[in-house]
């Protein structure tokens, strides 16, 4: 998630989502016909695009409904992931680095993934 724009930073609001694709380059080609999306590529199992309000990215794998991630952001990711310990929820990838910064993965209570991630 690196070359994000710091004014889309909202402290624990969704500012990006991720899908699985079977062919990424099918999936930029979709998105470029269809809304004029601009793709970066991090190597060839992952693509990212960014919007006015929210960034998302294309990473390789078989879609299935309920796939897409959202992702929010932090400025403290310590004490986001404290807080959805608190409220109930599960983390199922303890934080973790990756070229853009940090990241955890949870569910809700009603089973729903998303995860936090910060510069």
């Amino acid at each position: 998630m690196t070359g994000i724009n710091s004014q889309k930073l909202k402290h624990e609001q969704i500012q990006y989502i991720e899908f699985l694709s079977k062919d990424i380059v099918r999936a930029k080609d979709f998105y470029t016909k269809c809304f004029g999306w601009e793709f970066t590529d991090y190597g060839p199992e992952y693509t990212a695009f960014a919007g006015d309000y929210v960034d998302g990215g294309f990473t390789h794998g078989e879609p299935v409904n309920g796939t897409i991630l959202v992702i929010l952001y932090s400025e403290d990711i310590e004490a986001t992931k404290s807080k959805v310990i608190d409220a109930g929820g599960t983390i199922i990838k303890d934080i973790f680095s990756f070229p853009g910064g940090k990241r955890f993965q949870f569910t809700d209570l009603d089973g729903y993934e998303l995860a936090v991630w910060t510069e």
